[in-house]
């Protein structure tokens, strides 16, 4: 299992109302635990859990990135120690 958190940067021109449409969004993809909007550097953060390293390069690259509005991504994985 993969624990993730995604930081989405939303563009200038689209930010209030495509904020929280990213968000929307965001937060259909399977694998997607939980989103907020929030403030400062980022606009949308996102909580995702995956089964694999694969399907985490998959949400962001195919889903998250390809949602209109979103400029930049920055992904945190987090880790348990056993």
């Amino acid at each position: 299992m993969v624990i993730a958190f995604i930081m989405i940067r939303v563009g200038a021109g689209e930010y209030m109302n495509w904020m929280t449409t990213v968000k929307e969004k965001v937060e259909k993809i399977p694998g997607v635990v939980e989103a907020y909007c929030v403030f400062g550097r980022y606009d949308v953060i996102a909580k995702v859990k995956v089964k694999s390293w694969s399907e985490l390069t998959s949400l962001i690259g195919d889903k998250i990135r390809t949602i209109a509005g979103v400029v930049a991504t920055e992904t945190l994985v987090a880790y348990e120690e056993e």
